[in-house]
């Protein structure tokens, strides 16, 4: 007989409890998220609802008597060669409408939340004038930028399941600059290209340190820290937006962004005095637009994190140098990278750039 785990209330014996640890870490499995799936919305609904909510999330048509045969065998025919992203997607919609402890455990064990709607373009790296864009094709969402394209990076390319790694990134350059792939200068002059849209010195350490990473091995696979990523946009200057009376307008830029597995998108911002303070003096309407902005991004699915500028300055932290500044942005990104499940760890050997 098969015990669920997640309905045990009693105190677990020791030997109990470490099995119970592993089974609830580690990678989530496509059959293990499955099956949660199906027991999940098996025990939620009636027999006579699964059909409607089947066919509400994507899934195939069915019948009240197939359903009533076997709910769970219902769900499982119908997700059935889906891939992780599709199941994970039903997974988060369950949770979000219903409410299910044990399936919100394998999401967070996925990699916290995933981003909906399909990914189509990566403007990124600005180093000059804010480029001017168009749609130039309204019915399949196509953009065209029609000024100022030499100072900004645009990726068109499909995203992989796997996000969009350094490789990814780099074999897109080469091909861009019609340079090799896969080789040392490539990645050099990508890297010189990405550093010279960083907006000030805390930001380049950041950079830099997560750099060195591409450096070790396995770097080239992991996600590639991109900067200066156009989230939002709107050709009305700040000036003319609150002249016209239409409020503050909404982040437009993003200081990083990772583009994780499984539609997961980590977005990292260096703040500076000017985020919430003017004129030398903390300003609460600055920081309360911060604030605002980020619970919308943290709903829309992105994880935010943000560093204080001084925490990235040695100038400005007593007792602090540039290599104990880069072991903590190191810590910080392994256990980014463990949240995520991404396989990757410093060599004891690696010193500090």
């Amino acid at each position: 007989m098969l015990v669920s785990l997640k309905r045990i209330t009693t105190p677990i014996p020791l030997c109990l409890d470490k099995l119970y640890r592993g089974i609830m870490s580690g990678p989530v499995r496509l059959h293990e998220l499955s099956t949660a799936v199906a027991e999940s919305l098996a025990s939620l609904l009636k027999s006579y609802q699964l059909p409607a909510v089947c066919t509400r999330y994507g899934l195939e048509d069915g019948d009240d008597d197939e359903a009533f045969r076997s709910k769970r065998l219902y769900v499982l025919r119908r997700i059935d060669g889906l891939a992780l992203p599709q199941v994970a997607a039903i997974a988060r919609r369950i949770v979000d409408e219903y409410g299910d402890d044990y399936l919100e455990t394998l999401l967070t064990r996925l990699g916290a939340r995933s981003v909906q709607g399909e990914f189509r373009n990566l403007i990124f790296a600005a180093n000059g004038p804010k480029p001017k864009i168009i749609l130039s094709d309204a019915v399949n969402n196509v953009l065209e930028i029609i000024k100022n394209e030499q100072h900004c990076l645009v990726y068109h390319q499909p995203l992989q399941p796997s996000g969009l790694t350094w490789r990814d990134l780099v074999a897109w350059w080469a091909e861009k600059t019609d340079r090799p792939a896969d080789d040392i200068e490539t990645a050099a002059s990508l890297f010189r290209r990405l550093s010279a849209s960083l907006a000030s010195p805390a930001e380049e350490r950041l950079f830099n340190a997560y750099g060195y990473l591409y450096r070790m091995s396995g770097g080239w696979d992991l996600p590639a820290l991109i900067p200066q990523v156009y989230l939002h946009y709107t050709p009305y200057t700040q000036k003319w937006i609150q002249q016209l009376g239409q409020g503050k307008a909404i982040r437009q830029r993003m200081d990083f962004l990772l583009l994780l597995p499984h539609q997961a998108r980590v977005v990292i911002e260096v703040d500076g005095a000017h985020h919430y303070s003017k004129d030398g003096r903390a300003n609460t309407h600055l920081y309360a637009e911060m604030v605002s902005e980020d619970r919308r991004l943290r709903l829309a699915g992105y994880d935010l994190y943000r560093f204080g500028g001084a925490e990235l300055t040695p100038e400005d932290r007593d007792g602090s140098d540039s290599a104990s500044i880069t072991t903590m942005l190191w810590d910080f990104f392994i256990s980014l990278f463990e949240r995520h499940e991404i396989p990757f760890s410093i060599p004891s050997q690696h010193s500090q750039p």
